[in-house]
């Protein structure tokens, strides 16, 4: 996988993490209405926000979402192998979430649209999985603006860094699926 990298969309810059960015993700981290929902507890320091990105944030395909306009830090995203029963060897996954005060902007749609793109262009993957934690509306519907399908269920799945069961429904999106569907390519 190739690190450093910044992926430009019309409104966001997507790019590696860096320490710097420990106050502002921690502002971010804190609310309880993100973590939970994506698999972490809120974050309590600005400490444990920069532990974070050096321990986990540092990943390869793992990205700070930033709005160009401004510079700031509205969430992250990232590419991974897929955890999904019945995933491909080669397929990839796409995890993500986005600060409270983002929420409703069409921002995160931005931001998988530039990774899907990424993953089937540069990874030449055959499917791209996502999954949503019961109850989390919000990233059902950010996967189906970005063309994915509800594909299965999986129940007491351990998913995230709290280590957490959870029920989790996985969508699928094949690259003849993203290829043949032009408006999934926008904002780029």
């Amino acid at each position: 996988m190739i690190e450093d990298m910044i992926i430009e969309t019309k409104r966001l810059l997507l790019r590696t993490w860096e320490e710097t960015d420990a106050e502002a993700l921690y502002q971010h981290a804190k609310d309880p209405r993100i973590g939970p929902l994506c698999g972490w507890q809120p974050h309590t320091s600005v400490e444990e926000s920069r532990t974070i990105i050096r321990d986990v944030l540092s990943k390869p395909e793992t990205y700070a979402v930033v709005l160009k306009e401004t510079g700031e830090l509205a969430g992250g995203v990232s590419c991974f192998a897929s955890r999904a029963e019945g995933a491909g060897q080669g397929d990839m996954e796409i995890g993500y979430w986005l600060g409270v005060p983002y929420w409703g902007k069409g921002l995160m749609p931005e931001a998988v649209r530039a990774l899907e793109r990424r993953c089937f262009e540069v990874y030449e993957c055959s499917s791209l999985w996502c999954g949503y934690f019961d109850g989390n509306e919000k990233s059902r519907r950010v996967q189906e603006k970005c063309g994915f399908s509800y594909h299965h269920t999986e129940h007491d799945k351990c998913m995230g860094l709290s280590g957490e069961t959870h029920t989790v429904y996985f969508t699928r999106l094949t690259r003849s699926q993203w290829a043949g569907n032009p408006l999934l390519h926008g904002f780029l």
